[in-house]
């Protein structure tokens, strides 16, 4: 049972990056997920979320700029990130909602 997040890296302010979550031992498309990042010197953030349905929720200081989606097919969780800030700096984790199973870490920098 595992979740793998992928696709961080280094982006210009005003930039946009997708990340991806590939989720394995589970069935994955029963579960809502979410999204939480860290940034330095912070606690965690819970950024976003998908029921298994496909309803999403949005954190005030991502609204408008994520999108959160997922394929089941693929058992793929998605996060679309446009006009990055320097304060989107942080490591990105996907998460199963129940049973709190967290993947590792993706890091985005956001610097000019």
């Amino acid at each position: 049972v595992q979740l793998q997040a992928s696709g961080g890296g280094l982006v210009r302010p005003g930039g946009s990056l997708k990340l991806s979550c590939a989720a394995s031992g589970f069935t994955f498309s029963s579960y809502a997920m979410k999204w939480v990042r860290q940034a330095p010197g912070k606690g965690p953030e819970r950024i976003c979320t998908i029921t298994s349905s496909g309803n999403t929720f949005y954190a005030d200081s991502v609204k408008g700029r994520f999108t959160v989606s997922r394929d089941n097919a693929k058992n793929t969780l998605y996060l679309q990130m446009n006009s990055l800030k320097s304060e989107d700096t942080a490591v990105y984790y996907c998460e199963r909602i129940i049973g709190g199973l967290r993947g590792q870490g993706t890091l985005v920098t956001v610097s000019s």
